[in-house]
């Protein structure tokens, strides 16, 4: 598995977005937390954000829509050119399809469980998605602990992903730091969201480097 790195913008300056973004351009990509206060109890960015964030940076964008009808919405963010387009499990009524959807317009298909969401019912759906998704935090805010709880969930999730194929990735978003990466790099992940790890280090790059050192080591 090739580690990956993806800075949470959620953490960053919203006033210097290009700059944050500038500021870890060795990352292997930028995770946008898209969220509209309905799904979460926050309201951070949208479509509009999206796009002028994909003129002022190289770096593929990572997705993530935390939002009510993510069937509706996750096209456009596709469309609009982002390199990941990620729904939520909770959210989506017609899964399949917006999947289906988001690989059509040229972004990689993510599919998100929160922490109390079992992996297994979805196991059907691992033909459709290109990252399976697991949130280490409840959604809707950075700078929460990581829960250990998930961990196992990461381990069943790896085994069936290597049942189907093993092409999925699997990645983890929540409380991802330099003392919690090992554990989940351990359990299987191979693609990493880190926010406050990486924007509240005085260095983003190289907080961008110890990690991927760190999760490459397992």
């Amino acid at each position: 598995m090739a580690v990956q790195i993806s800075p949470s913008i959620l953490s960053a300056d919203f006033a210097r977005l290009a700059e944050a973004a500038a500021a870890v351009s060795n990352a292997d990509w930028l995770h946008v937390d898209v969220m509209d206060n309905h799904f979460v109890p926050n309201l951070t960015l949208g479509l509009p954000v999206v796009e002028s964030l994909l003129k002022a940076t190289s770096l593929p964008l990572d997705c993530h829509l935390m939002i009510e009808d993510p069937d509706r919405w996750a096209p456009a963010y596709a469309e609009a050119g982002a390199g990941s387009v990620t729904v939520h499990a909770e959210a989506a009524k017609a899964p399949v399809r917006t999947l289906r959807q988001i690989r059509a317009a040229g972004a990689r298909a993510g599919f998100a469980l929160n922490p109390a969401t079992a992996v297994e019912p979805y196991e059907d759906l691992l033909g459709e998605i290109d990252m399976l998704l697991l949130m280490t935090v409840e959604p809707g805010f950075g700078g929460q602990k990581f829960l250990d709880v998930v961990l196992p969930k990461i381990r069943r999730a790896r085994a069936l992903i290597e049942r189907h194929g093993g092409q999925i990735w699997l990645q983890v978003d929540g409380g991802v730091a330099a003392d919690t990466i090992e554990r989940c790099a351990e359990a299987g992940a191979d693609v990493f969201v880190a926010g406050n790890a990486v924007y509240g280090a005085d260095e983003p790059a190289r907080a961008v480097e110890e990690l991927r050192k760190l999760a490459a080591k397992v």
